[in-house]
């Protein structure tokens, strides 16, 4: 579903992702770890075809967002760390705007049954976003992105700031999104939860990738040293 190949970034004046080679399928959840400046947003801004690369190819499901970012936009959902609601809104209102924007007309029925896949409380759907906890927006976010039926998700720290009880719930929610055959790209630092959730993890260090593992295979220690070792060369904050 999402094929990078040879990537290659540059801004202001900089490599901030050389070489860069992943391949997503359906189904599979693709944690990205690094440090701050790693290229891990970078990453995700290309595939959403914000920044242009300067070599290389970005593909998803086959289609180009150079090329075609209005048709790649329409298979891809975004999550971003911090989603930027309507404060006056509530939930459910929330979610019937974006939706609105995107040309996806949603029943009443429908709406309810997505802030309840999302795991947002059943009382919370018509309350006021302003009142809502960090990861009650969060998950009003992931039901606007489910709205899409997207082939592709695209997570940006997607457990950062939560409580563990949140960050477990927001977890089991990606990993029903990716059983149910959606592909999944997540850049995080959260290394019990990239080990937990994920099918396939990378680690990016000043743009490269410098080790991938089998999510099944490697343990705890060996992961959270090599990440370490990586972003303390780097010269940056894991």
């Amino acid at each position: 579903m999402l094929e990078i190949r040879d990537l290659v970034v540059h801004r202001d004046g900089r490599r901030v992702v050389d070489g860069l080679n992943i391949t997503v399928p359906k189904g599979c959840i693709y944690a990205l770890l690094g440090g701050n400046g790693a290229g891990k947003t970078t990453t995700i801004d290309v595939t959403l075809g914000f920044v242009p690369p300067a070599g290389g190819t970005v593909l998803v499901d086959g289609l180009s967002p150079v090329a075609d970012p209005a048709a790649v936009r329409r298979r891809v959902a975004y999550l971003p760390e911090n989603v930027a609601l309507y404060p006056y809104l509530s939930g459910a209102e929330n979610l019937d705007y974006f939706c609105a924007i995107a040309g996806i007309s949603l029943s009443r029925a429908e709406a309810t049954a997505l802030l309840d896949g999302a795991g947002l409380a059943r009382d919370a759907h018509g309350r006021r976003v302003a009142k809502y906890s960090k990861g009650m927006r969060q998950k009003v976010g992931l039901a606007i992105a489910q709205a899409k039926s997207a082939s592709l998700l695209l997570l940006d720290e997607p457990t950062s700031g939560l409580d563990p009880a949140a960050a477990d719930d927001m977890a089991s929610r990606v990993r029903q999104a990716a059983d149910a055959g959606t592909a999944v790209l997540m850049a995080t630092h959260d290394l019990f939860n990239a080990r937990q959730l994920a099918d396939r993890i990378g680690i990016l260090r000043a743009g490269v990738l410098v080790a991938e593992f089998d999510a099944a295979t490697v343990g705890h220690e060996a992961l959270a040293s090599t990440y370490l070792a990586h972003a303390r060369a780097q010269g940056v904050a894991p």
